[in-house]
């Protein structure tokens, strides 16, 4: 659920509609294995009904905060890096919240559905896109990893067609729908012996039952 807001009320970034944030092990991707302060923001404009945080999507129950209150917490862990997910992040403004985390000395990382351009600055860009709306050109510009979500074949031709509009060196993986990973999994693995370009993401924080 998308609300309106007055970018006034967002003070250019610096405060923005925290659902969550917490200190765990990024389960997927590029950065599987590693320890990262994850910081959850409201509001999606997407809607993947397979979506594991769909509490994330009514943005109206998460009033904007001030981006303080989170990098206290993020400083009192101890990490080395951050992960700014959601949602939909990019609906916001995230300069001031990337600066004040590399002002701290953590890498950050973005994770988007790329439906909106990429503000702030990321260390690394992982861009899942999704049928429902499709990203903008400017997020393919700046992805560093594609993540392709696979259910069924049509998702393999999906995958194809977002992998055509990334840059050189972007690292492509194709991650099984959680729901439907017993049918999915023999489909990537077969794809991806077929193109071996492509690479299998498995979300393992579930396998480790931590968040």
């Amino acid at each position: 659920m998308i609300v309106d807001i007055d970018l006034k009320v967002l003070d250019g970034g610096r405060r923005l509609p925290f659902v969550e944030d917490f200190y765990t092990i990024q389960g997927e991707g590029r950065y599987t294995g590693h320890a990262a302060y994850f910081i959850r923001v409201a509001g999606c404009d997407v809607g993947c009904p397979w979506c594991d945080a769909k509490y994330t999507w009514n943005q109206a129950q998460f009033p904007p905060v001030d981006i303080e209150t989170v990098l206290e917490r993020v400083g009192r862990s101890g990490a080395r890096l951050a992960v700014v997910t959601g949602g939909e992040p990019t609906l916001y403004p995230l300069g001031p919240l990337t600066a004040r985390l590399h002002k701290m000395g953590l890498k950050v990382n973005l994770e988007t559905a790329g439906t909106h351009p990429v503000d702030g600055d990321f260390d690394w860009v992982c861009l899942s896109p999704k049928h429902k709306n499709h990203p903008v050109a400017a997020a393919f510009e700046r992805a560093d990893e594609l993540k392709v979500v696979v259910g069924c074949e049509e998702d393999l031709r999906w995958a194809e067609e977002n992998a055509a509009r990334v840059r050189p060196g972007c690292l492509k993986l194709m991650q099984p729908e959680w729901n439907v990973r017993e049918t999915a999994m023999p489909l990537i693995v077969k794809y991806v012996k077929v193109h071996p370009e492509w690479q299998v993401s498995i979300q393992t924080h579930k396998y480790m039952q931590i968040p």
